[in-house]
């Protein structure tokens, strides 16, 4: 009775944390979707090609901060404020000889592109490497010890008052400049939004045994997340090579639409997992337990919007993007497809980590960028759409590849999972196939949409009910178990 007791408490903590987390990415990327789109109607798809291209390289530079040492202190049984503070004063020198290393960049990138606006634009927008290095260490903290609330405040203000300053400076014809500093002020204010509420404070000690110690299990996923990086964001740079800055913007706003709802729930999924996971990491049963039911719940959650997203795509953006950006539909399309079946790469790479083996992380992470590369070559001369559909190729082998290493770790195998997410996957399915047919009618693109989405929300639902779908039951369960605590506690 005892255990099961714990085992309720720590079922409820863990999705407490997660609630949190994603209230707090779709509070933060619902206000940035909206400005999105606000930007995208006053700005040319030329000027988002070029902010779209200076990202590239602050994001590569940013898992340098972001990835390795701060999942190193998240995973440690033991780790303490010596640990913590290390870690920190390390952050701060790294991400100053970044920013070092960008600025001095900055004109032969510009010069690579044939772009000489793009000089300042890097120079300004990498401040947020060194605004990264203060952040990092408060965000580790917060996961490890599952503090997902303080997130919702201090990400929330940021976004908020960064969306206030981008569309006033796009209205008054910045250009450009209103999408770097939109990025640079949210980056501050969440910083410093973050470190008054979390209590940590570096202490004044270092010991570089410790770093060491850090390092030899962080390391290699530091390296995994650079070459996922550069992997991901190549396709960008030689569209924006080969290609038109246009050809960019349609193939980055077409990724951006699914990026937000997998954002939010992948996020939430990410930053939660690995911490409960890590706490039982001597249980392998434990593991696939969360393992399963994170691919189960994530699943049935991220299927049908992203089937939902692609079928509603045209009369979707032609409402609000206006009619310009149509040429981003395909690409939309083809990354709503690809993005749907990313929370079931978070799943088996967290229990991978959780259990201390980033060396079979790493070598992950290498065969699937090798196969990936190969698409890339093979496609980067034909068009940028032909890029989009390799990387949906690629994606779907990534899942056989992630999950191979599970099937010894922890007993489940790619085709238990396969199983696991075959509902939700069918039922997805059926109910894109009949919201697809409503646009056939002929209706406005308001009108088709507001049919579209109650009508797929209807069916998913209510076959979810009348198929007794376990993952829509648990949610259910879940949710009552939680109203009903609430109202004893009242």
């Amino acid at each position: 009775m005892k255990d099961n007791n714990t085992r309720t408490k720590k079922s409820n903590s863990v999705l407490s944390n997660f609630l949190w987390r994603f209230f707090e990415r779709c509070g933060a990327q619902g206000v940035t979707f909206i400005v999105s789109i606000v930007l995208a109607r006053l700005l040319d798809p030329s000027v988002y090609g070029t902010i779209a291209l200076v990202t590239v390289f602050t994001t590569i530079m940013q898992v340098f901060v972001d990835s390795g040492m701060g999942n190193a202190l998240i995973q440690k049984k033991d780790a303490d404020d010596l640990d913590f503070s290390s870690v920190f004063y390390f952050n701060i020198v790294v991400c100053t000889v970044l920013y070092i290393i960008m600025f001095v960049a900055a004109p032969f990138i510009s010069a690579f592109y044939k772009m000489p606006e793009l000089t300042p634009v890097i120079r300004v927008l990498s401040l947020i490497l060194v605004i990264s290095g203060v952040k990092n260490v408060q965000q580790a903290y917060v996961s490890r010890n599952m503090l997902f609330k303080k997130f919702f405040f201090s990400t929330l203000g940021g976004t908020i008052g960064a969306a206030v300053l981008g569309i006033l400076m796009a209205y008054l014809g910045y250009g450009v400049w209103a999408l770097v500093a939109q990025m640079l002020f949210n980056a501050a204010i969440d910083t410093t939004i973050l470190w008054f509420t979390v209590k940590w404070r570096p202490q004044k000690k270092f010991s570089l045994q410790r770093l060491k110690g850090l390092f030899s299990y962080g390391w290699k996923l530091l390296v995994s997340a650079l070459i996922d990086t550069v992997y991901n964001d190549l396709r960008q740079l030689i569209i924006g090579k080969m290609y038109s800055s246009s050809d960019l913007a349609y193939y980055n706003q077409g990724k951006k639409f699914p990026q937000f709802i997998v954002t939010n729930i992948n996020t939430s999924i990410d930053s939660v997992l690995l911490p409960a996971m890590s706490k039982v990491q001597d249980n392998p049963e434990a593991v696939k337990s969360m393992t399963r039911r994170s691919i189960k719940i994530s699943t049935y959650i991220m299927m049908p919007f992203m089937v939902g997203l692609a079928v509603c795509a045209e009369p979707l953006i032609s409402l609000i993007l206006t009619d310009k950006w149509l040429p981003c539909v395909p690409f939309l399309r083809i990354f709503c497809f690809t993005f749907a079946f990313y929370p079931i790469h978070t799943a088996n790479l967290n229990a991978i980590k959780a259990m201390g083996r980033s060396d079979l992380f790493l070598i992950l992470e290498i065969i699937k960028k090798v196969i990936g590369i190969i698409a890339i070559l093979s496609t980067m001369w034909i068009s940028p759409l032909a890029m989009a559909y390799s990387l949906l190729v690629t994606s779907v082998l990534g899942q056989i590849i992630n999950s191979w290493p599970n099937k010894k770790l922890m007993n489940y195998s790619y085709l238990e999972q396969l199983k696991d997410m075959m509902p939700q996957i069918c039922l997805s399915l059926f109910m894109g196939v009949i919201v697809f047919c409503v646009q056939f009618i002929g209706l406005s693109s308001v009108l088709t949409l507001l049919i579209q989405v109650p009508v797929g929300a209807t069916i998913y639902i209510v076959l979810s009910k009348l198929f007794h779908i376990d993952s829509f039951e648990y949610l259910i369960n879940t949710v009552k178990g939680l109203l009903h605590k609430k109202k004893k506690e009242a």
